[in-house]
């Protein structure tokens, strides 16, 4: 899959196979080859409208269920897991 943020507001989204952008995971355009892969990346480069640094990521598809493929992945995905200091 490819992924970026969103420029406005940094949420994470996803590619899909209608050349858009998705915040939904089971939306994302999935390709299982390199060639493919690269050709998915290059159309998001030069179509990233609303989109900042994407890039190829893997996935794990089981039972039909699209999931990060990697932890960088799931943490970007659940997004802050910890309390973070509040400015006063």
């Amino acid at each position: 899959m490819v992924t970026a943020n969103r420029t406005w507001d940094g949420v994470v989204i996803y590619r899909t196979p209608a050349r858009d952008w998705s915040t939904d995971l089971s939306q994302a355009a999935i390709v299982r080859a390199a060639d493919e892969a690269r050709a998915l990346l290059a159309e998001s480069v030069a179509d990233d409208l609303g989109a900042i640094g994407p890039y190829i990521a893997p996935v794990e598809i089981t039972d039909g269920k699209i999931e990060p493929g990697n932890l960088r992945e799931q943490i970007r995905r659940s997004g802050v897991t910890i309390g973070l200091p509040v400015q006063a």
